[in-house]
């Protein structure tokens, strides 16, 4: 039989030569390892999308929660966000709750797109309100999704109620095997 320590260490995977505990001990880390990366999924294919999503970290925008089908954002107005009445231009709403609707419908791992999006406006945002939007699936097939985002301000009043449909793409972020 061979050195299971030393055969762990080269990353071999359990054989029929380690004995039978140890086999079924290494086979259930191994799944127990398998759905820890899955359920951290959302978190990785966020995190490479905000890489490269210089409008999003222009916008100061924090991810406070992602998970499948799910996300939580949050962002502070600022001054350069403001229109000439002197509230937020309603495109940064907009935009916190699109970029809730991307994270969410990507979290599945497939590459999704907007194919459709409204927004209704309900509280004027002032310079330093603190806009939380939250994202949540309402349904999901093979090729498209549908989300509800609401964004809120500070006082958990909402600001603005959002719509968006996405297309899902049968490209994946992460292979199987990455």
């Amino acid at each position: 039989m061979a050195c299971w320590y030393l055969t762990r260490q080269r990353g071999e995977k359990p054989g029929k030569n380690d004995s039978p505990k140890l086999y079924l001990f290494l086979q259930k880390q191994n799944k127990i390892k398998k759905k820890l990366k899955k359920n951290n999924l959302p978190a990785e294919i966020v995190s490479r999308m905000m890489e490269n999503d210089t409008y999003s970290q222009w916008l100061g925008i924090n991810i406070d929660e992602v998970s499948e089908g799910f996300c939580s954002l949050t962002m502070v107005v600022r001054k350069e966000m403001l229109n000439g009445f002197g509230i937020a231009h309603g495109g940064i709403a907009f935009s916190l709750a699109d970029s809730a609707l991307a994270f969410a419908a990507n979290s599945h791992n497939k590459k999704s797109l907007a194919l459709d999006a409204s927004i209704s406006f309900t509280t004027p945002v002032k310079e330093n309100d603190r806009l939380t939007a939250i994202a949540e699936e309402v349904n999901l097939t093979r090729k498209t999704g549908i989300y509800y985002i609401n964004v809120q301000n500070q006082d958990g009043k909402k600001v603005a109620l959002f719509k968006g449909i996405v297309f899902r793409k049968d490209e994946e972020w992460f292979a199987a095997t990455e």
